[in-house]
């Protein structure tokens, strides 16, 4: 994989404050909206969650998720199959309100999402950890890569003394 690539992914994931999250629902997919904050490396994802939405009773019941993070759609795009995403996979674990892993990645969700302060004060609302496990990125036509672990700690290496 090209180490420019490796840049692009990092910068898409950090650019970005939302993605799409594939759960299974009874073993049928289901797709909905999410607001995340990536860690340093890459390799875990923040979720805070309503105990009420469909997404997490899927995940309560089945970890195993996906989280599609894209590059948004732009006027001068003509073919939109050209703009950059990147497909994550793995698994969800939910934080406990008593651990010092809830206060360090409240503190970290709300940097990126000042607005969802309030939220946390909800009894049903929950902070979840993503773990990557996989990964596959889309860069445009003929740049198409799957990502390691490895791949993503890189990147956020390389991204990190980029900027």
């Amino acid at each position: 994989m090209l180490q420019d690539e490796l840049t692009l992914v990092a910068q898409l994931i950090r650019d970005q404050r939302v993605a799409a999250l594939g759960t299974l629902a009874d073993g049928a997919p289901f797709v909905s909206l999410v607001a995340y904050v990536a860690e340093d490396d890459l390799c875990g994802f923040l979720l805070h969650l309503s105990g009420l939405s469909p997404h997490s009773r899927h995940l309560r019941a089945d970890p195993r998720a996906s989280l599609l993070i894209a590059e948004p759609e732009r006027p001068e795009v003509d073919d939109v199959q050209t703009l950059a995403r990147v497909t994550l996979s793995g698994r969800v674990e939910l934080t406990p309100r008593d651990s010092p892993a809830y206060l360090a990645g409240q503190a970290r969700y709300l940097a990126r999402h000042p607005a969802a302060a309030m939220l946390f004060d909800f009894a049903d609302f929950d902070l979840y950890r993503f773990a990557v496990d996989g990964a596959r990125y889309v860069g445009g036509f003929a740049r198409a890569y799957t990502l390691t672990i490895a791949h993503l700690r890189q990147a956020a290496a390389m991204n990190s003394r980029l900027g």
